[in-house]
Formats: C-alpha cells, structure tokens, sequence
C-alpha cells in the first residue's frame, strides 16, 4: 500500500527562516528520485535547488511559483510504494543543513476519493492544456486514466488540504460550521494567516472561496485590495479587529501594519523580501547599533594605473583594478587591525580578527549584495583578481552559496562604477569599517609644483567609533591614499 510522505522546507543554512518559490521543476503526477531537485527557491541570500528525499509519484504542490514559505512548511507530498527488498526505507543519505533524509515517522493516511478539482476550488477545466496539471497552494489533479499515478495523485487535495489545517491549528469546517470567536479559521497556510494578521484583517468575518469555505490567499489579497474588508478601518483612531477577536486601535497595532489598513491609500506597496528584505534588515541593524563616523581624502590614482597597464602588458592574466585596492586594503590592514574586528556588546570586548576576509558590493538583478574573498590578506593580485571574476559571475547568475556571503570582516565598496565621486556608505554589520572608492577621472592637480591634469578618485572611510578613534581611521585611509598615489609604498608590506 503506498504511502503519501510530506517534504517540508528544509533549513538551507545561516538563520533563514523563509525562501520564494522561484520555480517548480516538478509537476504533480511526475515521478521522482531520491534527490532530485524539485523546486528552485530564493533566500536571501542565494538561489538554491531543493533535493527530495523521496522517491514516487508526486500527489501535491504546496505554494505558487513567487509564493513565499517559512521554513518547515509543506513543500510537496509524495506517494511512495513497498520498500523493495533490502530498501530499509530510510530515504537518501543527502543531508541540506537543518534536514536529514532520513525516513520521517510514516503516517498512512485513509482518505476519500476526491473529485478532479484544485485545491482553490476552481473546476478542472481550469486547467491550461489537456492532462497538464493545474499548479497552485496544496493541488492535486487525477489523470484520466485512472492509472497508479492517477490513484496518488486523487488523494492529493483531501489529505494535503487535511494535513495543512491540521499543522495550522485549524479544521475545515462543513457548510454550518459555527465561527464564533472560539472557534477555528480555515485558511490554507500559516502564510496567509500572517499576511492578514499583519494588514489587521479579521479573518473571522470573511469567505473563503476554496473546498468547505477553505480561506486562499487570493482571499485575502482581495479583501486588501477592495480596501473595505471586514475587520478594516481606515479611519484614524478608530478600533480594527484582530485575527484573535479582540479590537485595537490603530495607534495600538505594530507599526507594520499602520498604514496597510487606510483604505484608499495612495502608491503602490512592495513587498520587503528576499534580497531586498535582507538588506533592509541588515542596514537598519547597523544604524541601530553602531556609532560610525566618516573620513575622506583625494588621491592622485595616475601612478596606479599606469602600474596596472604595466603589469597587464606584461603578459599573463589581467590584473583589475579592484584586485589592486583589495591588495592595498589588506596592507593597510596589518597597519591598522582594529578596523579588521567586530564588537561584542555583551562581552563588552572589541574582537580583532587574524585573517581578513574581504567583502564587496555587487549591484545585480535582484539587488546589491556581499560575495565574500576568503583570506584575502593570503592572495596575491593575480589570485584576487580571478576570485573576483569568479563571485561576480555568480553573483549576477545568483548562485552565490549562504557561505560565499557572509562571514566579511571588512568591505571594499567601488561605488565609482555608477558616475559618483563620493559616498557615506553604511557598514555591513557587524563588521568594524569600509573603504569607498568613487569614480576615477580626470582633474586639475598640483603634481611637483605645477598645475597638471591627473587621473583622480575620493575615498571614503566609514568605521565603527567604537573600536577606534579618529586618529586611527585617518591613518589607515591616509595609508590606502599613499599607497594609490605611490604603488611602490606595496614593497614595504610584500
């Protein structure tokens, strides 16, 4: 007899507690392997393919495509068969952080036979071709032959939609069932309840279009958008109803959830997730906790660059220019290793790091982020110029690793590619400092004691206060500006 085994969202490493469905790779009534890749999920930090545990035949879908889940929510159940002789049934030895595939406490679930239906409740000619299933939270479709694929994949909308609301706290109730203030909400996803939750939405007094007056998220984003939804007031002051049945006033809900619920309200609202919500998170941290403080200084970059055209007309690999700052900010380091540190507020220590691990921002599609140069005080140009190359392509590719974008002890921002000179940026907590670079360009100079026209750039440092005074930072930045205008200030480090 087979039975229908749930996958949920693994944990993919570094706290994430969430990730976007970006694409399914599967179809309900596909059969699957032991680990293959299903579905293509977005944290925030990288793109990643999620592996199955499970061999069968796939019965449901949880999730659209640009849905976002909380880790350990359903991802897809599969029907699995009898263990073949010698098959201990314990799923494939392919481990992602947080989840083992190890079998899970088998539950044989009896159901009904189900009609051919989505789980919204649509019809199943719905469906956009002839024997296509229909994709959508918690689907289930039945081919029309009736074959063995056929069979799991009718149980699909009874037990996934059963199995949802049991892990919600919540039963479907039948056409009577009383919603009182005790009693439960069917809604199809821990999600969705969050999401009218956070816009002061009252679940209680609304429909759900799905099976049983099941509440879909299309319920719910309806409601938001019709701006008069039960349980809302725009009205300033006045009282809104809560998913738990007792009122608040507007002044006292989370301030989140203030301007989501004043019906009519100009502009469009845009989600803070993914990258972008990870960089908004991090950014306001770093405003919150440190004290930073900003020094600059002009520097003639001719000789730098007229070192680098050297160095690339020798032959060899080409040697960028990102390449030769990193090699000057991993000098400076040694010089000045407070900015290589972080700080520990409840120790109350200031912790100076041994290896540098450079990070650097890189504006892509799906917004700026951080690769991380491990040990860049161990490479040379050459090597630090192929590590770069190597990150950017991944990052504009968006498969950096959780691992390739964290861990930085120090950051090398060249702003200078997007036309600016000058820059304040904001420190990537919870690291100590960062280096600007703004455009290098042409300007009138005084060059041994005549006006010349030299090839110059701004720099900008931004350092946390508190592991160092003034004195120290501007002597790591005069440092960083000797060694631009003078690359052979490198040979006393090398």
């Amino acid at each position: 007899m087979a039975q229908v085994l749930e996958f949920k969202l693994p944990d993919l490493g570094e706290g994430l507690t969430e990730a976007e469905i970006v694409r399914w790779l599967v179809q309900v009534g596909d059969v699957v392997t032991v680990d293959q890749p299903v579905v293509e999920v977005e944290t925030a930090k990288a793109m990643v393919e999620v592996p199955c545990p499970y061999g069968g035949v796939v019965t449901a879908r949880y999730g659209e495509e640009g849905t976002e889940l909380p880790v350990g929510a359903p991802l897809l159940t599969v029907a699995v068969g009898e263990p073949a002789a010698g098959d201990d049934g314990q799923g494939s030895g392919n481990v992602l952080v947080g989840y083992g595939t190890g079998a899970p406490p088998a539950r044989r679930r009896r159901v009904r036979q189900a009609p051919v239906a989505r789980a919204s409740g649509g019809p199943a000619s719905d469906m956009s071709a002839p024997g296509k299933p229909a994709a959508g939270a918690g689907e289930g479709v039945a081919a029309a032959n009736g074959g063995p694929a056929a069979s799991a994949a009718a149980q699909a909308m009874t037990a996934g939609v059963a199995a949802l609301n049991g892990r919600a706290g919540t039963a479907v109730p039948g056409p009577s069932a009383d919603r009182s203030a005790d009693g439960p909400v069917p809604v199809i996803s821990p999600l969705v309840r969050r999401l009218a939750r956070e816009n002061g939405l009252d679940l209680r007094r609304l429909s759900g279009s799905g099976p049983d007056g099941l509440i879909l998220r299309a319920d719910v984003e309806g409601a938001l958008r019709a701006g008069t939804a039960p349980g809302r007031t725009g009205a300033p002051g006045t009282a809104v109803a809560t998913a738990s049945g007792t009122a608040v006033s507007a002044a006292e809900r989370p301030a989140g959830t203030r301007g989501a619920s004043r019906a009519g309200a100009g502009g469009t609202r845009i989600p803070l997730k993914g990258v972008r919500g990870a960089v908004a998170d991090k950014l306001s941290r770093s405003r919150r906790e440190i004290p930073d403080a900003t020094c600059w200084v002009d520097a003639d970059a001719t000789e730098l660059m007229r070192a680098r055209a050297a160095m690339n007309a020798a032959g060899g690999p080409k040697i960028s220019l990102l390449a030769l700052l990193a090699r000057i900010c991993t000098a400076a380091l040694a010089r000045h290793p407070e900015l290589n540190s972080t700080v520990d507020m409840e120790a109350r220590e200031v912790v100076r790091l041994d290896e540098v691990h450079l990070g650097f921002a890189a504006q892509t599609e799906r917004g700026l982020v951080v690769p991380v140069v491990r040990d860049a005080h161990a490479r040379d140009a050459e090597a630090l110029t192929a590590e770069f190359a190597r990150l950017t392509e991944a990052a504009r590719a968006g498969t950096l690793t959780p691992a390739e974008l964290t861990g930085g002890t120090f950051t090398l921002n060249n702003y200078g590619v997007f036309g600016v000179d000058g820059s304040t940026p904001i420190i990537n907590h919870p690291e100590a400092a960062m280096l600007g670079v703004g455009r290098i360009v042409p300007k009138p100079w005084v060059h041994e004691g005549e006006l010349a026209v030299r090839q110059v750039v701004q720099l900008s440092l931004t350092f946390d206060h508190r592991v160092c005074d003034g004195g120290t930072a501007g002597g790591f930045l005069r440092y960083v500006a000797d060694c631009v205008e003078q690359p052979a200030v490198l040979l006393r480090t090398l």
